[in-house]
């Protein structure tokens, strides 16, 4: 009896587990989201240093995504964000803007809880 309950112990916490996983990464592409949108934003002013800003947060929130198991979505939303990055660096607010709007598109379809 003793070991049925250990089994059913370490099930139910191997669920828990499973569960923020997906919670982390949900929570992560939404933050990544927002981010980019606001990045965007600030590029179709023209504000490159503004879009850098924002380009990064996300770009470090979908890296986190990504680490808890997002799908080849995430893969390419990530590869945009770091050449907006590049970019607006380079004070490029119009292709840096372009590259975020990609990504978008990327993490939005991006699968939650999928193996790489």
């Amino acid at each position: 009896m003793k070991a049925i309950s250990t089994i059913l112990t370490i099930g139910i916490f191997a669920f828990f587990l499973t569960g923020l996983s997906y919670a982390d990464e949900t929570q992560y592409k939404a933050e990544a989201l927002q981010h980019a949108e606001e990045a965007i934003k600030h590029g179709k002013m023209g504000h490159a240093n503004e879009l850098l800003e924002h380009a990064k947060e996300s770009l470090e929130l979908a890296e986190a995504a990504n680490a808890a198991g997002a799908d080849e979505h995430m893969d390419q939303g990530i590869k945009h964000l770091k050449e907006a990055i590049k970019h607006a660096e380079m004070d490029h607010a119009g292709v840096a803007t372009e590259h975020v709007e990609e990504a978008v598109v990327h993490i939005r379809e991006s699968g939650v809880g999928s193996a790489h």
